[in-house]
């Protein structure tokens, strides 16, 4: 599969450091695009690729810590920052906030583009980890109403007597749909549909239901 297309994005209010940020970057290899306020970065659509961002920490108008603190609410897009006027607080709220890297002006080449490159491996991973659970999900949905309810109290560990107790329906039907909900997970194992359920977040209800009379179990067990 072809690798997905990377971005240095750039968010400097200096035009001689964005231009040569843009120029080094380029040279070696990456693509670029820049802007000069936090508010022109956040305000444009951003392309579907593999990104981080280059951000000054000081600009006027918004902060470099406000335009993290949206990205970060958006979508996950690993940031570098840089300034000319480091301080302990600024650099641990950015670190805190997830930053990959905290450099001083004037920029060091190297460090910068091994910034680069941790930040955009970082992205690779994080963008691999949106498209699984999007697929995850996918397969959730396809489910049925009745396959989903089973699947968080399967995953819990209760046993399918307990299982088809807490439901009111037949063990054996239990048995059915847990086959039915393997099939359609696309889970190879018992142990890889519990650790997909832990990444759908599932939760079972916090009430156990009454126990159904038999003609409910035969509505149930239709269903």
């Amino acid at each position: 599969m072809e690798s997905a297309s990377e971005l240095v994005y750039v968010v400097d209010d200096d035009g001689r450091v964005r231009e040569a940020l843009a120029a080094l970057l380029r040279a070696n290899g990456r693509d670029v695009q820049t802007f000069d306020s936090g508010e022109a970065f956040l305000d444009t659509p951003h392309q579907n690729v593999v990104a981080c961002l280059i951000l000054d920490m000081r600009m006027p108008g918004m902060s470099g810590l406000e335009v993290q603190r949206l990205v970060r609410m958006d979508s996950p897009i690993p940031v570098i920052f840089i300034t000319g006027r480091a301080d302990v607080r600024s650099a641990v709220l950015a670190m805190k906030g997830g930053a990959i890297d905290f450099l001083t002006k004037p920029l060091n080449e190297d460090s910068l583009m091994r910034a680069v490159d941790a930040a955009l491996a970082t992205a690779h991973v994080l963008r691999k980890e949106v498209e699984d659970t999007a697929a995850l999900q996918a397969l959730h949905q396809s489910l049925t109403p009745r396959e989903q309810e089973l699947l968080p109290l399967l995953a819990s560990g209760r046993l399918n007597k307990q299982v088809a107790a807490v439901l009111g329906i037949t063990e054996y039907t239990v048995q059915v749909h847990r086959g039915n909900i393997m099939r359609k997970m696309q889970a190879d194992s018992f142990a890889t549909l519990v650790r997909q359920a832990s990444r759908l977040q599932l939760q079972t209800s916090s009430t156990t239901r009454r126990t159904a009379s038999p003609v409910e179990r035969l509505f149930r067990e239709r269903s």
